[in-house]
Protein backbone atom coordinates (compact mmCIF):
# COMPACT_ATOMS: atom_id res chain seq x y z
CA UNK A 1 0.00 0.00 0.00
CA UNK A 2 1.28 3.37 -0.61
CA UNK A 3 1.56 6.02 1.75
CA UNK A 4 1.24 9.80 0.92
CA UNK A 5 3.24 12.55 2.52
CA UNK A 6 2.36 16.00 1.68
CA UNK A 7 4.65 18.68 2.01
CA UNK A 8 3.12 22.26 2.69
CA UNK A 9 4.52 25.63 3.48
CA UNK A 10 3.70 28.73 5.22
CA UNK A 11 4.65 32.41 5.77
CA UNK A 12 6.35 32.93 2.54
CA UNK A 13 7.92 31.44 -0.28
CA UNK A 14 11.36 30.61 -0.89
CA UNK A 15 11.91 28.73 2.03
CA UNK A 16 13.15 25.63 0.80
CA UNK A 17 10.15 23.35 0.53
CA UNK A 18 11.98 21.52 -2.32
CA UNK A 19 15.19 21.04 -0.41
CA UNK A 20 12.93 19.54 2.86
CA UNK A 21 10.94 17.65 0.12
CA UNK A 22 13.73 16.25 -0.88
CA UNK A 23 15.81 15.45 2.04
CA UNK A 24 12.76 14.13 3.61
CA UNK A 25 12.77 11.26 0.46
CA UNK A 26 16.37 10.84 0.93
CA UNK A 27 16.19 9.47 5.04
CA UNK A 28 13.46 7.32 3.54
CA UNK A 29 15.27 5.95 0.33
CA UNK A 30 18.51 5.48 2.75
CA UNK A 31 15.91 2.94 4.62
CA UNK A 32 15.61 0.49 1.33
CA UNK A 33 11.85 2.44 0.84
CA UNK A 34 10.81 2.92 -2.88
CA UNK A 35 10.19 6.65 -3.22
CA UNK A 36 9.31 9.12 -5.66
CA UNK A 37 8.12 12.69 -5.23
CA UNK A 38 5.24 15.06 -7.09
CA UNK A 39 5.60 18.63 -7.34
CA UNK A 40 2.33 20.94 -7.42
CA UNK A 41 2.49 24.33 -8.55
CA UNK A 42 -0.89 26.24 -8.02
CA UNK A 43 -0.14 28.85 -11.36
CA UNK A 44 -2.39 28.14 -14.21
CA UNK A 45 0.76 27.98 -16.74
CA UNK A 46 0.39 24.29 -18.06
CA UNK A 47 4.19 23.62 -17.85
CA UNK A 48 6.81 26.07 -17.05
CA UNK A 49 8.41 26.27 -20.57
CA UNK A 50 7.48 29.86 -21.36
CA UNK A 51 7.84 31.62 -17.37
CA UNK A 52 10.65 33.82 -17.14
CA UNK A 53 13.94 32.52 -15.64
CA UNK A 54 13.73 35.64 -13.19
CA UNK A 55 10.81 35.33 -12.06
CA UNK A 56 10.32 31.75 -12.04
CA UNK A 57 14.18 30.09 -12.15
CA UNK A 58 15.40 27.52 -13.98
CA UNK A 59 13.24 24.98 -16.28
CA UNK A 60 13.84 21.81 -15.19
CA UNK A 61 13.71 19.28 -18.31
CA UNK A 62 12.98 15.48 -17.63
CA UNK A 63 13.70 12.97 -19.82
CA UNK A 64 10.35 12.79 -21.26
CA UNK A 65 10.22 16.47 -22.71
CA UNK A 66 8.79 17.53 -19.99
CA UNK A 67 9.57 21.66 -18.79
CA UNK A 68 8.85 21.51 -15.15
CA UNK A 69 9.54 23.10 -12.23
CA UNK A 70 13.33 23.53 -10.59
CA UNK A 71 12.01 21.22 -7.59
CA UNK A 72 11.89 18.01 -10.25
CA UNK A 73 15.76 19.06 -10.29
CA UNK A 74 16.60 18.71 -6.52
CA UNK A 75 14.14 15.46 -6.48
CA UNK A 76 16.18 13.51 -9.13
CA UNK A 77 19.39 14.77 -7.31
CA UNK A 78 18.82 13.82 -4.42
CA UNK A 79 16.96 10.35 -4.97
CA UNK A 80 19.43 10.05 -7.86
CA UNK A 81 16.34 8.73 -9.79
CA UNK A 82 14.90 10.09 -13.14
CA UNK A 83 11.45 11.50 -12.68
CA UNK A 84 8.60 11.71 -15.67
CA UNK A 85 6.96 15.09 -16.57
CA UNK A 86 3.35 14.07 -15.08
CA UNK A 87 5.39 14.25 -12.28
CA UNK A 88 5.00 18.02 -11.72
CA UNK A 89 0.83 19.24 -11.62
CA UNK A 90 -0.15 22.38 -11.96
CA UNK A 91 -3.42 24.53 -12.05
CA UNK A 92 -3.45 24.92 -15.83
CA UNK A 93 -3.47 21.08 -16.38
CA UNK A 94 -6.02 20.51 -14.03
CA UNK A 95 -8.46 23.12 -15.13
CA UNK A 96 -7.79 22.97 -18.76
CA UNK A 97 -8.76 18.41 -18.37
CA UNK A 98 -11.78 19.78 -16.83
CA UNK A 99 -13.01 22.81 -18.72
CA UNK A 100 -11.99 19.96 -21.91
CA UNK A 101 -14.32 16.87 -20.18
CA UNK A 102 -17.12 19.26 -19.45
CA UNK A 103 -17.29 20.87 -23.38
CA UNK A 104 -17.00 16.96 -24.46
CA UNK A 105 -19.98 16.33 -22.22
CA UNK A 106 -18.22 13.98 -20.36
CA UNK A 107 -19.67 15.37 -16.42
CA UNK A 108 -23.91 14.29 -18.36
CA UNK A 109 -24.78 17.49 -17.50
CA UNK A 110 -23.55 18.28 -13.78
CA UNK A 111 -22.60 21.62 -12.80
CA UNK A 112 -18.72 21.92 -12.94
CA UNK A 113 -17.41 23.22 -9.89
CA UNK A 114 -14.21 23.35 -7.75
CA UNK A 115 -15.81 20.69 -5.36
CA UNK A 116 -15.85 17.34 -6.73
CA UNK A 117 -14.61 18.27 -10.02
CA UNK A 118 -11.49 19.97 -9.68
CA UNK A 119 -10.37 18.11 -6.68
CA UNK A 120 -11.23 14.56 -7.83
CA UNK A 121 -9.33 15.66 -10.96
CA UNK A 122 -5.85 16.79 -8.53
CA UNK A 123 -6.42 13.74 -6.78
CA UNK A 124 -6.85 11.36 -10.08
CA UNK A 125 -3.40 13.10 -11.23
CA UNK A 126 -1.66 11.93 -8.00
CA UNK A 127 -2.87 8.53 -7.87
CA UNK A 128 -1.71 8.36 -11.54
CA UNK A 129 1.69 8.04 -10.04
CA UNK A 130 0.52 4.95 -7.48
CA UNK A 131 -0.83 3.22 -10.62
CA UNK A 132 1.95 3.64 -13.05
CA UNK A 133 4.90 3.51 -10.38
CA UNK A 134 3.54 1.80 -7.54
CA UNK A 135 5.79 3.05 -5.26
CA UNK A 136 6.17 2.65 -1.27
CA UNK A 137 5.88 6.48 -0.57
CA UNK A 138 5.17 9.18 -2.49
CA UNK A 139 6.12 13.08 -1.28
CA UNK A 140 3.93 15.69 -2.90
CA UNK A 141 4.90 18.89 -2.30
CA UNK A 142 2.04 21.92 -2.62
CA UNK A 143 3.83 25.18 -4.14
CA UNK A 144 3.13 28.61 -2.80
CA UNK A 145 2.02 29.59 0.45
CA UNK A 146 -0.78 28.69 2.84
CA UNK A 147 -3.09 31.03 2.28
CA UNK A 148 -2.92 31.53 -1.42
CA UNK A 149 -6.29 31.52 -2.45
CA UNK A 150 -5.01 29.37 -6.13
CA UNK A 151 -3.85 26.95 -3.72
CA UNK A 152 -6.73 25.74 -1.91
CA UNK A 153 -8.30 23.14 -4.53
CA UNK A 154 -4.62 21.25 -3.90
CA UNK A 155 -5.08 21.41 -0.17
CA UNK A 156 -8.70 20.91 -0.30
CA UNK A 157 -7.82 17.04 -2.71
CA UNK A 158 -5.28 16.43 0.25
CA UNK A 159 -7.69 17.21 3.12
CA UNK A 160 -10.12 14.50 0.89
CA UNK A 161 -7.46 12.21 0.44
CA UNK A 162 -6.43 11.89 4.12
CA UNK A 163 -10.15 11.40 5.18
CA UNK A 164 -10.18 8.41 2.48
CA UNK A 165 -6.78 7.23 3.58
CA UNK A 166 -6.23 8.00 7.30
CA UNK A 167 -3.66 6.00 8.41
CA UNK A 168 -1.95 6.21 4.88
CA UNK A 169 -1.48 10.27 4.42
CA UNK A 170 0.47 12.36 6.38
CA UNK A 171 1.13 16.17 6.58
CA UNK A 172 4.35 17.89 7.54
CA UNK A 173 4.25 21.45 7.53
CA UNK A 174 6.95 23.87 6.94
CA UNK A 175 7.06 27.32 7.98
CA UNK A 176 9.60 30.04 9.01
CA UNK A 177 10.55 30.93 12.53
CA UNK A 178 12.59 34.00 12.72
CA UNK A 179 15.31 35.18 14.74
CA UNK A 180 14.94 38.64 15.97
CA UNK A 181 18.22 40.53 15.64
CA UNK A 182 17.28 43.62 18.07
CA UNK A 183 16.50 40.56 20.65
CA UNK A 184 18.63 36.97 19.64
CA UNK A 185 15.14 35.38 20.36
CA UNK A 186 13.35 32.96 17.66
CA UNK A 187 9.63 34.07 17.15
CA UNK A 188 7.09 31.68 16.67
CA UNK A 189 4.09 33.43 15.88
CA UNK A 190 4.35 33.66 12.04
CA UNK A 191 4.24 30.29 12.16
CA UNK A 192 1.43 29.89 14.60
CA UNK A 193 -0.64 32.00 12.35
CA UNK A 194 0.60 29.66 9.59
CA UNK A 195 -0.57 26.41 10.96
CA UNK A 196 -4.30 28.13 12.60
CA UNK A 197 -4.23 28.79 8.29
CA UNK A 198 -4.10 25.75 7.48
CA UNK A 199 -6.19 23.94 10.24
CA UNK A 200 -8.63 26.58 9.19
CA UNK A 201 -8.88 24.69 5.35
CA UNK A 202 -9.02 21.19 7.14
CA UNK A 203 -5.92 20.54 7.51
CA UNK A 204 -3.72 19.44 11.14
CA UNK A 205 -0.43 18.99 10.41
CA UNK A 206 1.55 15.65 11.72
CA UNK A 207 5.04 16.95 11.65
CA UNK A 208 6.10 20.71 11.95
CA UNK A 209 9.47 21.63 10.24
CA UNK A 210 10.62 24.71 11.72
CA UNK A 211 13.13 27.06 9.37
CA UNK A 212 15.33 29.10 11.46
CA UNK A 213 18.72 30.56 11.10
CA UNK A 214 19.56 27.51 13.77
CA UNK A 215 18.10 24.92 15.67
CA UNK A 216 15.40 25.23 17.75
CA UNK A 217 15.53 24.89 21.39
CA UNK A 218 13.37 22.71 23.37
CA UNK A 219 11.07 25.42 24.78
CA UNK A 220 10.93 26.83 21.61
CA UNK A 221 9.63 23.74 20.45
CA UNK A 222 7.21 22.97 23.60
CA UNK A 223 5.40 26.58 22.40
CA UNK A 224 5.08 25.56 19.00
CA UNK A 225 3.53 22.03 19.78
CA UNK A 226 1.04 23.90 22.50
CA UNK A 227 0.08 26.42 20.03
CA UNK A 228 -0.54 23.68 16.84
CA UNK A 229 -1.38 20.93 18.44
CA UNK A 230 1.46 18.51 17.12
CA UNK A 231 3.55 16.68 19.71
CA UNK A 232 6.78 18.39 20.77
CA UNK A 233 8.61 14.80 19.24
CA UNK A 234 7.40 16.18 16.24
CA UNK A 235 8.49 19.25 15.99
CA UNK A 236 11.98 19.88 13.74
CA UNK A 237 14.27 22.23 12.67
CA UNK A 238 15.82 22.61 9.47
CA UNK A 239 18.36 25.57 10.56
CA UNK A 240 20.13 27.39 7.62
CA UNK A 241 23.21 25.55 6.31
CA UNK A 242 26.01 26.06 3.72
CA UNK A 243 25.14 23.31 1.53
CA UNK A 244 21.51 21.88 1.03
CA UNK A 245 22.98 18.10 0.63
CA UNK A 246 23.38 18.16 4.32
CA UNK A 247 19.80 18.82 5.42
CA UNK A 248 18.64 15.02 5.04
CA UNK A 249 21.60 14.06 7.76
CA UNK A 250 20.17 17.29 10.10
CA UNK A 251 17.01 15.94 9.87
CA UNK A 252 17.53 12.59 10.22
CA UNK A 253 19.77 13.41 13.19
CA UNK A 254 16.62 14.94 15.08
CA UNK A 255 14.54 12.09 14.29
CA UNK A 256 12.42 12.89 11.30
CA UNK A 257 12.68 9.38 9.35
CA UNK A 258 12.33 7.70 12.32
CA UNK A 259 8.94 9.26 13.37
CA UNK A 260 7.25 9.39 9.59
CA UNK A 261 7.87 5.29 9.22
CA UNK A 262 6.41 4.65 13.13
CA UNK A 263 3.56 7.06 12.28
CA UNK A 264 2.83 5.52 8.83
CA UNK A 265 2.99 2.56 10.71
CA UNK A 266 5.93 1.23 8.09
CA UNK A 267 8.56 -1.31 9.25
CA UNK A 268 11.33 0.29 10.88
CA UNK A 269 15.15 -0.23 9.21
CA UNK A 270 18.08 1.47 9.66
CA UNK A 271 19.27 4.07 7.12
CA UNK A 272 22.28 3.83 5.83
CA UNK A 273 23.80 7.15 4.45
CA UNK A 274 27.68 6.64 4.38
CA UNK A 275 27.64 7.67 0.58
CA UNK A 276 25.90 10.81 1.48
CA UNK A 277 28.08 11.37 4.33
CA UNK A 278 31.14 10.92 2.86
CA UNK A 279 30.23 13.31 -0.38
CA UNK A 280 29.15 15.83 2.40
CA UNK A 281 32.26 15.55 3.81
CA UNK A 282 34.34 15.95 0.71
CA UNK A 283 32.28 19.06 -0.02
CA UNK A 284 33.67 20.54 3.17
CA UNK A 285 36.97 19.40 3.15
CA UNK A 286 37.88 20.82 -0.06
CA UNK A 287 40.78 23.60 0.30
CA UNK A 288 42.26 24.23 -3.38
CA UNK A 289 40.18 26.70 -5.19
CA UNK A 290 39.28 27.04 -8.96
CA UNK A 291 37.42 30.55 -10.31
CA UNK A 292 34.42 29.25 -12.33
CA UNK A 293 33.26 32.05 -14.19
CA UNK A 294 29.63 31.74 -15.39
CA UNK A 295 28.78 33.99 -18.54
CA UNK A 296 24.82 34.59 -19.40
CA UNK A 297 21.91 36.62 -19.05
CA UNK A 298 19.83 35.81 -15.95
CA UNK A 299 22.77 35.92 -13.51
CA UNK A 300 20.93 38.05 -11.33
CA UNK A 301 18.80 35.25 -9.99
CA UNK A 302 21.41 32.12 -9.51
CA UNK A 303 18.26 29.50 -9.69
CA UNK A 304 18.30 30.50 -13.14
CA UNK A 305 21.14 28.14 -13.72
CA UNK A 306 20.80 25.82 -10.44
CA UNK A 307 21.24 22.64 -12.25
CA UNK A 308 24.63 23.67 -13.32
CA UNK A 309 25.20 25.17 -10.33
CA UNK A 310 24.91 21.81 -8.51
CA UNK A 311 26.95 19.93 -11.25
CA UNK A 312 29.35 21.89 -10.90
CA UNK A 313 29.12 21.28 -7.46
CA UNK A 314 29.46 17.29 -7.59
CA UNK A 315 32.06 17.01 -9.65
CA UNK A 316 34.44 19.68 -7.16
CA UNK A 317 33.27 16.92 -4.76
CA UNK A 318 34.82 14.11 -6.56
CA UNK A 319 38.12 15.94 -7.55
CA UNK A 320 38.31 17.35 -4.00
CA UNK A 321 38.80 21.38 -4.88
CA UNK A 322 36.51 24.11 -4.48
CA UNK A 323 34.48 26.17 -6.74
CA UNK A 324 34.23 29.50 -6.48
CA UNK A 325 31.57 30.46 -8.80
CA UNK A 326 31.53 34.00 -10.33
CA UNK A 327 29.00 35.43 -12.00
CA UNK A 328 29.27 37.33 -15.38
CA UNK A 329 26.73 39.25 -16.87
CA UNK A 330 27.10 39.20 -20.50
CA UNK A 331 24.92 42.38 -21.27
CA UNK A 332 27.34 43.95 -18.95
CA UNK A 333 29.97 42.88 -21.54
CA UNK A 334 28.22 44.51 -24.04
CA UNK A 335 28.04 47.57 -22.60
CA UNK A 336 31.52 48.10 -21.62
CA UNK A 337 33.99 45.69 -23.41
CA UNK A 338 36.88 46.13 -21.14
CA UNK A 339 34.74 43.97 -19.18
CA UNK A 340 36.07 41.40 -20.93
CA UNK A 341 39.33 41.45 -18.91
CA UNK A 342 37.13 40.35 -15.80
CA UNK A 343 38.02 36.41 -17.03
CA UNK A 344 41.76 36.93 -17.11
CA UNK A 345 41.05 35.75 -13.55
CA UNK A 346 39.37 32.99 -14.81
CA UNK A 347 40.00 28.96 -14.42
CA UNK A 348 37.31 28.54 -16.81
CA UNK A 349 34.34 29.37 -17.90
CA UNK A 350 31.24 28.23 -19.03
CA UNK A 351 28.80 30.20 -21.69
CA UNK A 352 25.60 29.44 -19.85
CA UNK A 353 22.22 28.62 -22.13
CA UNK A 354 19.35 30.72 -22.98
CA UNK A 355 17.76 32.39 -25.50
CA UNK A 356 16.48 35.63 -27.43
CA UNK A 357 19.10 38.17 -28.41
CA UNK A 358 19.62 39.81 -25.22
CA UNK A 359 23.24 39.36 -24.02
CA UNK A 360 24.05 37.22 -27.32
CA UNK A 361 27.13 39.87 -28.30
CA UNK A 362 28.75 40.23 -25.02
CA UNK A 363 28.29 36.15 -24.94
CA UNK A 364 30.13 36.03 -28.30
CA UNK A 365 32.63 38.40 -27.05
CA UNK A 366 33.66 36.01 -23.83
CA UNK A 367 33.63 32.75 -26.49
CA UNK A 368 36.14 34.96 -28.15
CA UNK A 369 38.34 36.15 -25.60
CA UNK A 370 38.86 32.27 -24.27
CA UNK A 371 39.32 30.43 -26.97
CA UNK A 372 42.13 33.13 -27.93
CA UNK A 373 43.38 33.12 -24.65
CA UNK A 374 43.60 29.31 -24.28
CA UNK A 375 41.08 29.23 -21.12
CA UNK A 376 39.45 25.96 -20.05
CA UNK A 377 35.94 26.51 -21.79
CA UNK A 378 32.28 24.50 -21.37
CA UNK A 379 29.24 26.19 -23.59
CA UNK A 380 26.21 24.62 -23.08
CA UNK A 381 23.03 24.44 -25.42
CA UNK A 382 23.02 28.33 -26.69
CA UNK A 383 26.95 28.53 -25.34
CA UNK A 384 27.53 25.78 -28.22
CA UNK A 385 25.84 27.54 -30.85
CA UNK A 386 26.81 30.84 -30.63
CA UNK A 387 30.69 29.20 -30.04
CA UNK A 388 29.72 27.87 -33.77
CA UNK A 389 28.80 31.63 -34.83
CA UNK A 390 31.80 32.96 -33.29
CA UNK A 391 34.13 30.29 -34.83
CA UNK A 392 33.02 31.32 -37.95
CA UNK A 393 33.28 34.99 -37.46
CA UNK A 394 36.43 34.90 -35.91
CA UNK A 395 38.36 32.03 -37.69
CA UNK A 396 36.05 30.92 -40.29
CA UNK A 397 35.76 34.67 -41.73
CA UNK A 398 32.27 34.20 -42.24
CA UNK A 399 31.76 38.07 -41.78
CA UNK A 400 27.95 38.80 -40.44
CA UNK A 401 27.80 34.78 -39.47
CA UNK A 402 25.01 34.52 -36.85
CA UNK A 403 22.03 32.08 -35.61
CA UNK A 404 18.57 32.78 -37.08
CA UNK A 405 17.17 33.10 -34.11
CA UNK A 406 18.55 36.28 -33.55
CA UNK A 407 19.05 37.86 -37.20
CA UNK A 408 17.27 35.48 -39.87
CA UNK A 409 18.56 37.38 -42.60
CA UNK A 410 22.18 36.99 -41.68
CA UNK A 411 23.96 36.04 -44.85
CA UNK A 412 25.77 33.19 -42.98
CA UNK A 413 22.67 31.22 -41.19
CA UNK A 414 25.51 28.79 -39.25
CA UNK A 415 22.89 28.36 -37.05
CA UNK A 416 19.24 27.45 -38.08
CA UNK A 417 15.98 25.43 -37.53
CA UNK A 418 16.91 22.93 -40.10
CA UNK A 419 13.64 23.34 -42.75
CA UNK A 420 15.29 20.22 -45.03
CA UNK A 421 14.25 18.08 -41.92
CA UNK A 422 10.76 19.57 -40.62
CA UNK A 423 8.74 16.81 -41.99
CA UNK A 424 10.31 14.98 -38.77
CA UNK A 425 7.61 15.66 -35.60
CA UNK A 426 9.83 17.35 -33.17
CA UNK A 427 11.33 19.81 -36.02
CA UNK A 428 9.56 22.50 -37.63
CA UNK A 429 9.64 25.38 -35.00
CA UNK A 430 9.15 22.82 -31.73
CA UNK A 431 10.94 22.60 -29.29
CA UNK A 432 13.43 19.36 -29.15
CA UNK A 433 12.76 18.04 -25.73
CA UNK A 434 14.19 15.33 -23.37
CA UNK A 435 16.51 12.30 -23.54
CA UNK A 436 18.14 11.46 -27.01
CA UNK A 437 20.51 9.12 -28.15
CA UNK A 438 24.06 10.55 -29.12
CA UNK A 439 27.11 8.64 -30.95
CA UNK A 440 30.20 9.98 -29.88
CA UNK A 441 33.10 9.86 -33.03
CA UNK A 442 36.17 7.78 -31.75
CA UNK A 443 40.03 9.61 -30.96
CA UNK A 444 37.68 12.73 -29.49
CA UNK A 445 38.08 14.52 -26.47
CA UNK A 446 34.26 13.47 -26.01
CA UNK A 447 35.54 10.40 -26.33
CA UNK A 448 38.12 10.48 -23.77
CA UNK A 449 35.41 12.32 -21.08
CA UNK A 450 32.99 9.66 -21.55
CA UNK A 451 34.87 6.40 -21.97
CA UNK A 452 32.05 5.37 -24.67
CA UNK A 453 30.96 5.95 -27.80
CA UNK A 454 26.84 5.85 -27.29
CA UNK A 455 25.56 8.11 -24.68
CA UNK A 456 21.91 9.62 -23.71
CA UNK A 457 21.78 13.04 -22.97
CA UNK A 458 18.40 15.88 -22.00
CA UNK A 459 17.97 18.36 -24.43
CA UNK A 460 15.86 22.04 -24.84
CA UNK A 461 16.53 23.66 -27.93
CA UNK A 462 14.98 24.87 -31.19
CA UNK A 463 17.93 25.95 -33.08
CA UNK A 464 20.94 23.29 -34.23
CA UNK A 465 24.09 23.99 -36.19
CA UNK A 466 23.08 24.13 -40.29
CA UNK A 467 24.79 21.19 -41.97
CA UNK A 468 25.20 23.74 -45.05
CA UNK A 469 28.59 24.75 -42.80
CA UNK A 470 29.46 21.86 -41.93
CA UNK A 471 32.45 21.44 -44.43
CA UNK A 472 34.05 24.70 -44.20
CA UNK A 473 33.60 25.06 -39.98
CA UNK A 474 35.95 21.76 -39.85
CA UNK A 475 38.43 22.58 -42.61
CA UNK A 476 38.75 25.63 -40.32
CA UNK A 477 39.87 23.40 -37.64
CA UNK A 478 36.58 23.03 -35.85
CA UNK A 479 36.09 19.29 -34.56
CA UNK A 480 32.21 17.94 -34.42
CA UNK A 481 32.79 15.28 -31.63
CA UNK A 482 29.36 14.20 -31.13
CA UNK A 483 26.24 13.27 -32.94
CA UNK A 484 22.71 12.63 -32.91
CA UNK A 485 22.04 8.70 -33.89
CA UNK A 486 18.62 9.64 -35.22
CA UNK A 487 19.40 12.49 -37.24
CA UNK A 488 22.32 14.35 -38.38
CA UNK A 489 22.71 16.75 -35.77
CA UNK A 490 25.62 18.22 -34.32
CA UNK A 491 26.09 17.47 -30.78
CA UNK A 492 29.19 18.52 -29.39
CA UNK A 493 31.66 20.61 -30.97
CA UNK A 494 35.67 20.89 -29.97
CA UNK A 495 39.20 22.55 -30.66
CA UNK A 496 42.05 20.33 -30.80
CA UNK A 497 44.71 22.68 -29.95
CA UNK A 498 43.04 24.78 -27.23
CA UNK A 499 43.83 23.39 -23.48
CA UNK A 500 40.00 22.79 -22.84
CA UNK A 501 37.73 23.68 -25.10
CA UNK A 502 34.30 21.99 -25.24
CA UNK A 503 30.45 22.88 -26.08
CA UNK A 504 27.17 20.62 -25.94
CA UNK A 505 23.86 21.34 -27.72
CA UNK A 506 22.22 19.19 -24.96
CA UNK A 507 22.21 20.06 -21.28
CA UNK A 508 24.53 17.75 -18.99
CA UNK A 509 23.69 19.30 -15.95
CA UNK A 510 20.30 18.17 -16.07
CA UNK A 511 21.72 14.31 -15.64
CA UNK A 512 24.47 15.33 -12.81
CA UNK A 513 23.71 13.79 -9.37
CA UNK A 514 26.15 14.21 -6.17
CA UNK A 515 27.59 10.61 -5.93
CA UNK A 516 27.63 10.43 -10.03
CA UNK A 517 28.80 13.79 -11.19
CA UNK A 518 28.60 14.08 -14.80
CA UNK A 519 32.05 13.27 -16.66
CA UNK A 520 31.65 17.02 -18.48
CA UNK A 521 31.57 18.95 -14.89
CA UNK A 522 34.30 16.78 -13.66
CA UNK A 523 36.72 17.25 -16.69
CA UNK A 524 36.30 21.54 -17.11
CA UNK A 525 37.16 21.32 -13.46
CA UNK A 526 39.95 19.13 -13.85
CA UNK A 527 41.25 21.26 -16.77
CA UNK A 528 40.71 24.44 -14.55
CA UNK A 529 42.76 23.00 -11.88
CA UNK A 530 44.64 21.54 -13.82
CA UNK A 531 45.93 24.87 -15.78
CA UNK A 532 46.07 26.55 -12.38
CA UNK A 533 48.87 24.39 -11.00
CA UNK A 534 50.46 24.85 -14.25
CA UNK A 535 50.47 21.49 -15.82
CA UNK A 536 49.68 20.21 -19.69
CA UNK A 537 46.34 19.76 -20.30
CA UNK A 538 44.43 16.08 -18.72
CA UNK A 539 43.45 15.74 -22.49
CA UNK A 540 47.32 16.47 -24.55
CA UNK A 541 47.02 13.15 -25.52
CA UNK A 542 44.12 13.73 -27.40
CA UNK A 543 44.44 17.46 -28.69
CA UNK A 544 47.38 16.35 -31.09
CA UNK A 545 45.60 15.46 -34.47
Amino acid sequence: MTKYIFITGGVLSGLGKGITTSSIGKILQARGYNVTAIKIDPYLNVDAGTMNPFQHGEVFVTFDGGETDLDLGHYERFLDVEIPKYHNITSGQVYYKVIRRERKGEYLGQTVQLIPHVTEEIKRRIMLVTKREKPDIILIEIGGTVGDYEGLPFLEAARQMKLEMPNDVLFVHVALVPLLSTTGELKTKPLQHSVAELRRVGIQPDIIIARAPKLLDESTKRKISLFTNVPVNAVFTSPDVDTIYKVPLILEEQGLGKYIVTKLGLEPKEPKLDDWINFVNSLEDSKDEVNIYMCGKYVKLHDSYISIVEAIKHAAAKLKIKPNIIWCDTEEIEKDHSKIKELDNADAVIVLPGFGARGVEGKIEAIRYVRENNIPFLGICYGMQLAIVEFARNVANLKGAHTTEVDPNTPYPVVDITPEEKDIKELGGTMILGNRKINIVEGTIAHAIYGTTEIVERHRHRYEVNPKFFNILTEKGLVFSAWRSDVPRVEMIELPNHYFFVATQFHPEFRSRPLHPHPLFVALLNAAYSKKQGLPSPWSRVLVR
